[in-house]
């Protein structure tokens, strides 16, 4: 951390900070590169960050490559590159953790306990460390860029976090490091998502504003491929994440599911 700061003591103000977990593709790209546009020093972090895994889930073969993504950051105009050792964000010893709970409580959070508690605990401690005016997150984890605004804002950090959009392959699936795991059948299964999706909004365009029913349309839609075994498909208020029986107000669809063993999840606005 002191080796961060020095390097950053004889940047320019102001600092933009991405906080990835490495495995650079073209979504991290885009927030680097709306990062560059809006500072005068970009930062970079690479940190699979141990804590918001959980036991059975795949954080001893996260995908890493280090050379790519410094080839990829390099490119994309960050300034800074700052790969932190686990001992370094935990040191030995460390028992204190942040918790945002209503954000955290339904869908990723209830599938993953303490998920939630590792992402806001590492990225406050991001935040410290760096010390950026702003932080840029992807819509592509919805969940994870409403839970790190509200603990941003509760915690009087000081850092805007600014929301990016999902970027997608030319068939609608997002943009995601754990693509890496699919297999080519099931990379072909993988675009259920995005077709759920899009049945919801196209529903919605065609007047459709009961939640269940734009529910029961992306359920089916999931269900439709035999290698997609679904987790939820859910209607919800965009700035509460609750279920929303109708559609009155800024809402969200949430889809996720495993396509083989991989989990995805995605969204979109409603």
């Amino acid at each position: 951390m002191a080796e961060l700061r020095a390097v950053l003591a004889a940047r320019p103000e102001p600092v933009g900070l991405v906080p990835t977990m490495g495995y650079l593709h073209e979504g991290h790209v885009s927030l680097a590169r709306r990062a560059r546009a809006e500072n005068a020093t970009v930062v970079l972090s690479l940190f699979v960050n141990p804590t918001q895994f959980g036991p059975n889930e795949d954080y001893a073969r996260y995908p890493r490559d280090l050379e790519h993504d410094r080839a990829v950051a390099a490119a994309a105009g960050v300034d800074v590159l700052w790969v932190p050792a686990v001992e370094d964000v935990y040191p030995p010893g460390a028992q204190t953790w942040v918790e945002v709970e209503a954000l955290s409580r339904r869908w990723e959070g209830e599938r993953r306990p303490g998920h939630f508690r590792g992402v806001a605990t590492v990225v406050l401690k991001l935040f410290l460390a760096a010390r950026p005016t702003r932080a840029y997150f992807g819509e592509k984890d919805y969940q994870q860029l409403l839970v790190v605004r509200q603990m941003a804002a509760d915690l009087l950090s000081g850092v805007e976090v600014v929301a990016c959009p999902t970027v997608r392959e030319p068939d609608g699936l997002a943009l995601s490091s754990r693509n890496a795991y699919l297999a080519p059948a099931e990379r072909a299964e993988a675009v259920a998502l995005f077709e759920a999706l899009s049945r919801a909004r196209t529903l919605l365009a065609a007047g459709e504003r009961d939640g269940a029913t734009l529910e029961a349309a992306m359920r089916a839609a999931l269900d439709a491929h035999s290698g997609v075994e679904p987790d939820y498909a859910a209607v919800v208020d965009a700035a509460t994440l609750e279920p929303l029986p109708t559609i009155d107000r800024p809402a969200r669809a949430l889809v996720a599911a495993r396509v083989g063993g991989v989990r995805l999840i995605d969204n979109c606005a409603l």
